[in-house]
């Protein structure tokens, strides 16, 4: 049969006429807001209108319109073993929000009429925190479970990163944290004593979310496998044959957080100070400080996903030799100072420590010291103190600091200073980490809201919502799994812990995994 026969004249196949008179019937669902903007943060109200028409008279049983956060995971591993290689996938429905009071707006016949609009109100507020019957695997400490129950920030959605004004949020394919309002019509059937409802027409509205995060207390960074470096000590010589002219020391503590405004002008700049103590114990007492070069300064992004839940914080280290976990990272450049020009502090030990307040590029006042070098010989020693601002640019998208059973990003910052010394130049780095926390909005800043632009593209059809709102099934799941979990005050108590998927084997067709959903 040739293609001719089977397609029509205008140029549509039969299967698209087919499929677009098969839609021609479903309700027409759009979704309004009262408020448009580009980002919500905690207790903002999401507030809006689901407006329902129906081409034909339809009748229906159910209208539902849901706030929904989703999270889904995808590590593939590449092993020797072939049980172990392919690829395991999770979802993760960690938030859903229910309209209650839509049966007053239903019409008295229970049909919608063809061509009436049927208004259906609706207002949700993002929440501050999970509730803990989301997360119910094991933890090794509290600490790790309070992570878990805080809202993530929308993170990886291609949808919402297409349109114009998006920024690279630096997450990989393999995860993605999603929120949308989801309005769905329904209608029971029952079949040989078999009741279920029967979706009618669905849509989604996808929303972008970046809660209110505090700064949380500095990380504990020691242990032999530790991702991060606070000190480092180098030894200096005259020259390339030439004797020892001491030990450079470069230390600094983690920086304070770098804090997000939720809504702001894009003139605001996301700054914080970092502080690079140096100390330089001479070889000979007569032996003067090394002349300092240039100090650079970059952001490392790092996304770590799992296809289980995870019972501790993540680490490079775990993902290396656990296969159901990975890491993405990028690097950017952030700055470069020269620090030819900054004076050294002498300081005797012979002498105590007076009072007397020094220049901020030349203290050595105690506490701030690095300790010793290990060929510290208890004579003078040289100090400086090094002030390096750490700015985010504005052309990428940064998301808070956060832990999630499924998903984690954090950020390290690495310090590299170059320092000149008889015509060589080594270096010194540090890889510090730094915490990346949001503001909440306040009412002042409600009022001064960027106002973004009606985006239709925010809209996705039913086939495109069941994919977004729900894990891709190929087949039932076991009786173990069956349920729905709802956040709010019609749960019930006894709700199971979200599910997470086995591995795939890697002959699958589309490496899909049957996970549950709760």
């Amino acid at each position: 049969m040739s293609r001719s026969s089977i397609s029509s004249g205008d140029g549509i196949s039969m299967p698209n006429r087919l499929r677009n008179l098969v839609q021609a019937q479903k309700p027409d669902i759009k979704i309004n807001l009262a408020r448009s903007q580009k980002t919500y943060t905690t207790l903002d109200k999401i507030e809006g209108t689901v407006t329902i028409t129906a081409p034909i008279d339809t009748y229906f049983d159910a209208v539902d319109i849901e706030f929904v956060g989703t999270s889904r995971t995808y590590v593939e591993r590449l092993t020797t073993a072939a049980a172990a290689s392919g690829r395991s996938e999770a979802f993760h429905q960690f938030l859903k929000l229910s309209q209650p009071g839509l049966q007053q707006h239903y019409p008295e016949s229970g049909m919608l009429k063809a061509g009436q609009a049927y208004d259906f109100p609706f207002v949700f507020v993002v929440p501050q925190q999970l509730l803990p019957r989301i997360c119910q695997h094991k933890v090794h400490n509290p600490a790790v479970r309070d992570a878990h129950l805080q809202l993530p920030p929308t993170l990886g959605d291609k949808d919402l990163a297409s349109h114009p004004d998006a920024l690279d949020d630096f997450a990989p394919d393999m995860a993605s944290v999603r929120y949308g309002v989801f309005a769905k019509v329904s209608k029971v059937k029952v079949h040989d004593n078999d009741v279920s409802r029967v979706s009618l027409a669905s849509k989604a509205r996808k929303l972008r979310i970046m809660p209110a995060t505090d700064e949380q207390p500095p990380l504990d960074v020691g242990g032999e496998d530790s991702e991060y470096i606070m000190r480092k000590e180098k030894g200096l010589r005259k020259g390339m044959l030439k004797g020892k002219l001491g030990t450079l020391t470069m230390e600094a503590a983690q920086p304070q957080s770098l804090r997000l405004r939720s809504y702001t002008n894009p003139e605001f700049r996301t700054t914080t100070m970092a502080t690079v103590m140096l100390r330089f114990d001479p070889a000979e007492e007569n032996s003067p400080p090394p002349r300092l070069g240039s100090l650079s300064s970059k952001l490392k992004v790092c996304t770590f996903f799992a296809s289980v839940a995870r019972k501790n914080f993540p680490s490079k280290h775990a993902s290396l030799l656990d296969l159901s976990q990975g890491m993405h990272s990028e690097e950017i450049k952030l700055s470069s100072r020269c620090m030819a020009n900054v004076e050294w502090a002498k300081c005797d030990p012979a002498k105590p420590v007076t009072n007397e307040r020094r220049d901020s590029a030349t203290s050595c006042t105690a506490g701030e010291t690095p300790d010793p070098s290990s060929t510290y010989k208890g004579n003078v020693y040289y100090t400086a103190r090094l002030l390096v601002p750490v700015t985010l640019p504005t052309n990428k998208s940064f998301v808070p600091t956060f832990h999630g059973c499924l998903i984690s990003r954090v950020y390290q910052i690495k310090l590299e200073l170059g320092v000149q010394s008889a015509g060589i130049a080594p270096t010194l780095d540090l890889k510090l980490p730094i915490q990346i926390s949001s503001e909440g909005s306040s009412d002042d800043q409600n009022s001064r809201r960027d106002s973004a632009e009606e985006a239709d593209e925010a809209e996705i059809d039913a086939e495109d919502a069941s994919d977004f709102f729900q894990p891709r099934t190929l087949r039932a799941p076991s009786e173990g799994f069956v349920g729905r979990s709802r956040i709010g005050s019609q749960a019930p108590i006894g709700d199971a812990p979200p599910g997470y998927s086995p591995f795939i084997p890697a002959t699958h067709p589309r490496h899909m995994s049957v996970v549950p959903v709760y």
